[in-house]
Parts: C-alpha cells; structure tokens; sequence
C-alpha cells in the first residue's frame, strides 16, 4: 500500500494510527433479487410483537423459535498459527492431500435459553448436534484393525430423506425431552433455510409427528439467501468451530466427540446475546429495506449483562417500523 500510495511505510503507520486511513476487510454476501429483500423485510415485520405495535414496537421474545442448519465440520485447518517456547519442538502435521482432509457434517438445534428473576439459567436452549455417521464394516485389514471391524463412517452425500430421518428421530425427540413444561401445548416453530435437501413445512409426515404427545410443532423457512437471520450462520457455528479446533481430532470419532463437547461447553449467556444481535440485524435490514448493505452494529451486550441490564425484548424505532409497513404496502 505504501508502494502504491508512493509515500513511507512510517507516513502511512502514522495516518492509520491517526484515523485518516481506516481498515476495512471485506467478505462476499448473497446476492438478492428485489423479491429476497422484499422477503427478508416481511420477515423481519412478522417478528414484531402486535402487542406493542403501532407507537412502542418490540421484536417478539423468540423463547419459541429453535433455528436449525447443518454444517461441515474439519478435522483440521490446512494452515494453522501456534506460539511455541524457544526449545518446544515446532508441531508436524501431515496429510495425504489437503483436499480431503476428513470432515463430518452435524445437524445443529438450538433455541433461546432462559434465566429467571436472579440470571439464573432455567433451559439452556440447546437442543443437540447431530453428526450424519454410519457404522459400517472395515473391507480390508490394517494394522489398526481387522477386516469386519464396525467403523465409524461419515455420510458424504446427505439427502433429503436424510434430514426427515434427523428432523423426526433425533431433533423432535429431543425437543420434547428438553422442552420447558411451563410452555407445554405451545406452539414451537423449527426455523430453516431454504436448501433443497430440507424438509416442505407442509410435509404430512412431519405434522403428524409434530402434533404428537400434546405438542404443536412446525415447521417454517427464512427468507432466501439470508443466513444473517440465523443464529447459527451468524455466530454460533464460527464458536463452537473455534473450541472444535483447539483439540485437534484424528479420528471421525474424535471430531465427533470434540463437537458434541464444544457444543455442550460453550455458555448460554453468550446464545442468548446471538439472539439479541439477531434482532439488531433485523432492525439494521429494515433500515435498509431488505438489503444486506449494513453492518451488525455493536450492542455492548457485555457490558448491559453484567450491569443487568441486558433486555429479553428489543425494542424498535416506531418511525423505522411504519416507513418498512408503507414499503410493503405499496
């Protein structure tokens, strides 16, 4: 930058330090059509909360909604950064290509958790995650085991019927194990992309085991092209990934393993501000009527927290709310 600006290296440090240049990193968004953003606007409208609408409109409390999605997960990064003492040996990781370094897809739930009166933690919001695996034979014999031996396989190729075995054996299951009782009978809506391989909200089968044991659950899609109105693609992956990372797996076992832990270990509090920062973007795309051209603004939801501040319900900008209402009026 130096070179092409033809001025000192320290001329250029100065003017960064001094905020006449800033850093900007970029990252590729979906692409949106007029009818995606229309789609994301009406989405973000159908999450307020009629109660408070038109003069104080508040974002619903969302305790009902679990998002779900799936994601690959690596047994290691080709490039990785480590901090070593002067006389520790450097680590030496090898591979036989880094094209196929093994991987595992899991299927994630997560809902809002919830605290009482004192911030005390009543349901912690996580439904499970689900790695797509099979057991199957070993077909040859190696020095780590006979031939016949049960292995544990990943799925490569996952399919619609896949996630319909998942969504009614595992997910159903164990929402209606962790459910909170209070909300016994209430409506409990799964939310979802719009991928091919997922299940039609209007699938007979998946209604009627949704309506079993006195449960209502359904299912519903976000807007096309909108994983920021997720909150697994908007943080909740890209964490337990990070705590994924730091035991270095070798095994499909031990990625398994490593991602059941990390999803189990990582805080309920810091979900419950994914799900305020949810409600942030919500705000920030109806400024922009339905566009992605925003940016997630910062809430200082650590600092609300421990000052016991930090709101269940979000509110919004009454004039912002009737301006998005008129636009899709029209």
């Amino acid at each position: 930058m130096a070179a092409y600006l033809k001025m000192s290296h320290t001329t250029l440090a100065r003017y960064v330090k001094e905020g006449l240049i800033r850093r900007h990193s970029n990252a590729i968004k979906p692409r949106l059509r007029e009818s995606n953003m229309r789609a994301r606007l009406e989405f973000c409208v159908s999450m307020l909360d009629s109660r408070f609408m038109p003069n104080h409109p508040k974002f619903v409390d969302m305790y009902n909604v679990v998002h779900i999605d799936e994601k690959w997960f690596y047994m290691t990064k080709p490039k990785e950064t480590y901090y070593l003492l002067p006389t520790e040996e450097e680590p030496y990781r090898t591979c036989q290509s880094k094209n196929y370094i093994g991987k595992v897809m899991f299927l994630a739930a997560m809902a809002r958790p919830r605290f009482d009166g004192e911030g005390n933690e009543v349901f912690s919001g996580k439904i499970g995650v689900f790695p797509f695996v099979t057991m199957q034979p070993a077909k040859r014999r190696s020095r780590n085991r006979e031939a016949g031996t049960l292995e544990l396989k990943p799925m490569t190729s996952i399919k619609r019927e896949d996630i319909k075995e998942f969504l009614l054996g595992k997910v159903l299951p164990k929402i209606r194990e962790r459910w909170p009782q209070e909300d016994f009978g209430k409506p409990i809506f799964i939310q979802q992309d719009n991928a091919r391989t997922h299940v039609d909200p209007r699938d007979e089968d998946f209604r009627a085991a949704g309506s079993r044991y006195g449960f209502d659950i359904r299912l519903m899609c976000q807007p096309p092209n909108s994983p920021d109105l997720n909150i697994l693609d908007l943080g909740f992956f890209n964490a337990i990934q990070t705590l994924q990372h730091v035991v270095s797996p070798k095994t499909t076992e031990e990625l398994v393993v490593a991602v059941q832990q990390s999803f189990d270990e990582y805080p309920s509090t810091q979900v419950n501000r994914i799900f305020l920062t949810l409600k942030s973007c919500m705000q920030e795309i109806m400024k922009v009527r339905g566009s992605n051209k925003y940016k997630i603004p910062h809430l200082k939801k650590s600092t609300l927290e421990r000052e016991g501040n930090l709101p269940s319900q979000m509110a919004c900008d009454s004039v912002l709310v009737r301006d998005a209402i008129t636009y899709l009026a029209t």
